[in-house]
């Protein structure tokens, strides 16, 4: 991908519609709203790492300007190529961010950039359809699976072991995406959270971008071809295979090719082979109203096998049986099967949800209401004149001025005034400098932040 064409078209006009003094721009992203009042900030390192490392080449600009030549659009070779003569390419911008896997409030800067060369100062607000595009997905993403986490540490704390949470909902949502990368990022994004994945791309994607070694776990499991193909008649032989196959491990058995509940019956006898073997099934229906059925599927799982009742006086399956469901389950199916369960007195130790577009396509940037603005404009570097949007159609709308900092006050992140930091820490790092990345994170450190947020909340 050519680095020049990783923007919008009317991007390509904008070198000329600045002021002509103007020699420095500084720009910043925030989420400005979206109804949780915090975001678990995710994905910055992975878009620097893969985009804006990148050198500009001669064949890039080349490309770039016979490009717009016959798009209609201006082209700036003149600052592209000074990148090249000046810089070899490499982007000459100072990126500043909050640590990846800090939950911070909304309204507040995440990332602040400025250029670091007087001749590009269009260069800031050049880079924004990339940048924003690279942020406001895994943040989105990294932000709902935290707050599923929360709505499953409460169940699990009222009624069995908050400590099994890490393998409570599982990523089922590579096929659901636009792209790899998608796949790669948002469910990347979900590992920050939780441990089960089916998307073999997100754990690849934490370990190409963050160091990380296998993020992500996950066990055999079935799908409906490989129970259809032995046929409904023997629809027994297809569960004894599965017993046979994996019972001295954790495995999954999809159970809704016909008749869920009544499969469940015919696992009766496969139960005790499981059990003998030293594994535990996980069967899964996945069909039908998310909340009836659970709860269902429980109840008859518990009528064959029988249960316990844990020391908070909820029933528990044995350790060799268990259920997951993963057909639409989403933010309010979640809480809603989960408090159904409760109300039978059943602990939610004994499942596990699968997500799937819920998780990692169900989402938009205004789904957490992300931009990227201009906030400073200098002719010097130094001393900077505070720009911003401010449309009286839409005060929500209204865009921070002047070059800001990130601090936190009685447990809140908010914005000030860089010039007004005083003593206070300033909790935006430079992350990178003139096409180099200057400090990076590992995903282990990314999830002992959310972690502790997690506790915090």
């Amino acid at each position: 991908m050519n680095p020049i064409l990783n923007a919008d078209s009317y991007k390509l006009s904008h070198f000329l519609q600045y002021p002509k003094d103007m020699k420095y721009a500084s720009s910043y992203v925030e989420s400005r709203g979206g109804g949780r009042g915090k975001v678990l900030f995710y994905g910055l390192q992975a878009f620097l790492m893969k985009y804006l490392s990148q050198k500009i080449t001669g064949d890039d600009i080349l490309e770039a300007k016979d490009f717009a030549s016959r798009h209609g659009e201006p082209f700036n070779e003149k600052g592209w190529r000074h990148i090249l003569d000046a810089h070899g390419g490499a982007l000459p911008l100072q990126i500043e961010a909050v640590a990846e896997g800090t939950l911070v409030d909304t309204g507040s800067v995440l990332v602040q950039l400025r250029n670091t060369d007087p001749a590009c100062f269009w260069l800031p607000q050049y880079v924004e359809t990339a940048l924003l595009r690279g942020i406001w997905y895994p943040t989105t993403v990294a932000t709902n699976s935290f707050f599923y986490k929360q709505t499953i540490l409460k169940y699990l704390s009222e009624t069995g072991d908050p400590r099994t949470v890490d393998f409570r909902l599982h990523d089922f949502g590579a096929r659901g995406v636009s792209s790899f990368e998608s796949a790669g990022l948002g469910g990347s994004a979900h590992l920050i959270n939780f441990k089960g994945t089916d998307t073999i791309s997100g754990a690849l994607f934490a370990r190409e971008f963050y160091g990380a070694d296998i993020a992500g776990f996950s066990i055999p499991a079935a799908e409906h071809s490989t129970i259809t193909a032995w046929g409904v008649e023997n629809e027994s032989a297809a569960y004894e295979n599965m017993a046979a196959r994996f019972g001295s491990g954790t495995f999954a058995c999809v159970i809704d090719s016909y008749d869920a509940l009544n499969a469940i019956g015919i696992w009766t006898d496969l139960f005790d082979r499981v059990k003998e073997k030293g594994g535990t099934v996980v069967l899964r229906p996945d069909s039908g109203n998310p909340v009836t059925m659970a709860a269902a599927s429980l109840e008859r799982m518990m009528e064959i096998a029988g249960y316990s009742v844990n020391e908070l006086g909820y029933k528990v399956l044995p350790n060799h049986i268990r259920l997951i469901y993963g057909d639409g389950i989403d933010e309010k199916t979640l809480g809603a099967v989960l408090e159904e369960l409760k109300e039978r007195k059943i602990s939610a130790d004994n499942i596990s949800f699968g997500m799937g577009g819920a998780l990692l396509q169900h989402l938009n940037r205004d789904t957490l209401r992300f931009a990227m603005k201009l906030n400073a404009v200098s002719n010097d570097g130094e001393n900077w004149v505070g720009v911003s949007k401010n449309p009286n159609s839409d005060p929500s709308k209204h865009s921070k001025s002047g070059r800001l900092a990130l601090v936190k006050r009685e447990g809140k992140y908010q914005s000030v005034p860089l010039g007004e930091l005083g003593g206070r820490q300033n909790k935006l790092r430079t992350v990178f400098l003139n096409g180099e990345i200057v400090e990076k994170t590992t995903f282990e450190e990314i999830r002992v932040r959310a972690a502790e947020a997690s506790i915090q909340i």
